[in-house]
């Protein structure tokens, strides 16, 4: 195995999706598919990364070691990460449900800064 640049160390917050994920033994083990995060409160929760084998896999925060411009770099080996969870929640669903909007409705929407999508339970 031959060592690559990975750049710059860089923020959870600028973590480019596509970026490669690496084991500790420097196995790629992935790509980033999203950063889970809540930034307004600046907590990092993990990443979610598309696997070689094209699942998608939850990677804690706690886990993963270091994040660089071209790679990040994980605390677990590949046998670890083989058997990552996958993620526990689906994306939520919203409707624009036309039969319960008005002309009206929608103006106190956008006068609020509210949105007219309502979100499916």
């Amino acid at each position: 195995m031959w060592a690559v640049d990975e750049g710059l160390p860089i923020a959870y917050s600028v973590l480019e999706k596509g970026v490669p994920v690496l084991a500790s033994g420097g196995e790629s083990v992935g790509t980033v598919a999203t950063v889970l995060s809540a930034p307004e409160e600046d907590v990092f929760h993990g990443l979610l990364i598309k696997t070689t084998g094209r699942d998608i896999r939850f990677v804690q925060a706690d886990d993963i070691a270091s994040i660089h411009e071209h790679g990040v770099d994980l605390r677990i080996d590949a046998t670890s990460a083989a058997s990552l969870p996958p993620p526990e929640h689906a994306a939520p669903v919203y409707d624009e449900d036309p039969s319960r909007q008005t002309k009206w409705s929608h103006v106190i929407n956008k006068l609020t800064l509210r949105k007219d999508w309502k979100h499916e339970s």
